[in-house]
Parts: structure tokens; sequence; C-alpha cells
């Protein structure tokens, strides 16, 4: 889709909080600046220079987006940081007059890489910014590509714990499948049926939209795409009501009606212990797959939120492996334990 930087503070942040895809930006852009503190640091006068603007416009963004730059780097060096960060300035092999008269300011504002990304992200008057926010785009797109082997469909599946809790759903999915054949007096389609109301239940969607949201083909698992957080809930959804259903079943001495279990499942998915885990996996759900997948959930909008940079480790960092790999090393384990028998 479509993304206009300048007016999306989650969309920014989503790039801020990627290390993989700001290391390769900051290559990319080869940003002269002052190395401090072991990063590259810019002065006011130096980002208005590369931006082509005024010193003023640069602090109207300051004024407008403070808190935000502030947040990604942008700080104001006082006593005797500001001491240390002059005398990496002499140290460095460039005309006095290229700083300015800043030998007797008693603090300066300054933009490390993060802070200057953020604001050119921001700056609408740049034509140089503008074509650096496009770069930016391709960069995090090619590097999220470059980390999970050319698609982000199964990104869910590269988490340590993906796995385990695949292994689990499938095993109260079993539960709850049973519960439907021995408990409900209805035909085949009730599987799909109350599997439908679980997802809603927690995501909004039914699985032909998610399908849509996602992109996915006939082939394609639903549940492969789920991350594990997502798996967690609908296992806990499918083992609790298989448990109502065989209840409500046993206490009637007979199997229940589509009106009777469609009435036990309002009563199930509205208790209150439920409330903080849905909002939890709607975040989840709707925050990563903006990030990672650029798949909006429109039903889920008011859930976004920007991905921390632990989810990029998570997804994208050095734990993050193929599943193929997991179910490698997981048979390797199993094999080792049986031959300790």
């Amino acid at each position: 889709m479509g993304k206009d930087l300048t007016n999306s503070p989650i969309e920014r942040q989503n790039i801020l909080n990627n290390p993989f895809a700001l290391a390769e930006i900051e290559k990319a852009a080869g940003v002269r600046g002052i190395p401090f503190e072991g990063k590259t640091f810019l002065l006011k006068d130096q980002v208005a220079a590369f931006f082509e603007v005024t010193v003023r416009t640069i602090e109207n963004y300051l004024e407008q987006y403070g808190e935000e730059l502030a947040q990604n780097g942008y700080v104001v060096l006082k006593g005797n940081r500001l001491q240390s960060f002059k005398l990496a300035i002499q140290n460095l092999d460039v005309p006095e007059t290229d700083f300015g008269n800043i030998q007797k300011s008693p603090q300066l504002g300054v933009f490390d890489f993060r802070a200057f990304l953020n604001l050119a992200m921001l700056v609408s008057e740049s034509d140089r910014a503008k074509l650096l926010r496009q770069a930016i785009l391709d960069i995090v797109i090619d590097t999220i590509n470059s980390r999970t082997g050319g698609g982000t469909k199964y990104i869910n599946q590269r988490e340590e714990d993906f796995l385990q809790s695949a292994f689990a759903e499938e095993n109260y999915r079993k539960q709850f499948t049973d519960a439907l054949r021995d408990c409900v007096e209805m035909g085949n389609f009730k599987y799909a049926v109350y599997t439908d109301k679980i997802y809603v239940s927690i995501f909004r969607e039914k699985a032909k939209e998610y399908r849509k949201v996602l992109n996915l083909e006939k082939q394609d698992s639903v549940r492969s795409t789920f991350y594990s957080e997502v798996l967690d809930l609908i296992a806990a959804y499918e083992c609790g009501f298989a448990d109502t259903l065989r209840a409500a079943c046993e206490h009637t001495g007979a199997r229940l009606s589509a009106f009777q279990v469609d009435k036990l499942f309002r009563q199930f998915e509205s208790q209150a212990h439920w409330r903080p885990l849905i909002e939890k996996a709607r975040s989840k759900m709707a925050s990563r797959d903006l990030a990672f997948r650029d798949a909006l959930h429109l039903q889920l909008q008011e859930y976004i939120a920007p991905v921390q940079r632990e989810d990029f480790d998570r997804f994208l960092g050095e734990k993050s492996r193929e599943l193929s790999e997991r179910l490698e090393e997981a048979k390797d384990v199993m094999k080792r334990l049986k031959e300790r028998e």
C-alpha cells in the first residue's frame, strides 16, 4: 500500500525501531556528521543544509514534533557532555567556520542519525527529503525480504515460540472438533461456523476475510500465518469451549441445537478474563501485519501501534529462523532422546 511517512507517526516509528533497516539506510545515505559517543551527530545547520531548507524550518519542526524527535535521538547537550562534543569537533580535520560560533554556546541541540531520519520523514518542503523517504521505504522492504528469504507470508513462523504454540494448538483443536462432533446437532459445516466465531471474537474477521487481508492463496493454511500469541488464545478458546459444550451436553442429556450452542458461545466469549488477552492479540496482529506484511486489518485499526525493537529482533534477528530449521532441530533432539532410552 502507498505510504505517506509525513502523515503517519506509526509508520515512521516502525522504521525507526527496525535496527536492521536503519543500518542499511545509514550505509546508503552516506551522511557525514560528527563522530561522538559511538554515533554520528549532526548540527541543525548541517541538517538544514542537507535538506536545502532554512535553520528556521528545522526549528519549526522541532517545535511541532519535539517529543517524537527527542524520543528518537534529538538531544540538547549541556555541561560536560557539551564540552566533550566541542572537543570532538576540534579533533575533526575541518575548518572551524564550518560549525559556526558553537564554542561559546551554553547548550546545543544535535541530531543523531536516527533523529535525522525521523526529521527526513517529516520535512515536506524538501525535495531531497522526499527522495530520501522513498529510498527509506525501498530499503525497509528489501531488508525485511532479504532477512526472511524473499517473503513475509510466514514471517510469524520465524519466532522462537511459534513451533511450541502450533503443536499445542493442534492438540486443543482436536478437543474442540471432537466436542463439536459429539455434542452439537449440526452437519459438518459446524466446524467452519464455530471456528469463524472464535476468529471473529478474537480478531473481528472470519477466515475468508482474513485470507483477503493477507492475500493468501487457496492452498495456504490460515493458522500457519498466526503469531504465537494468537495461536495461544485460539487454543484457550478451543479448550475452554470444548469443556463448555461437553458440560452442557451432559447436563441436558442430549446433543445441543445451533441455538443452544450460539447462546453458550455468547456467554463464553463475554467472560471478563478474555478482555486483556484479546486486546493484546489484536494489537500484536494488527501492528505486526502492518509493519511486516504491509497488511491492514481495517477492523483492528484502533489497535495498531508501532512495533518495538524486540519484535524486529524476534522475527528478523539472530534468534529468528525458518520453520524448516526448527523442525529439523526438533527432529534431531527427539532422535537423541530416543537413542538414550
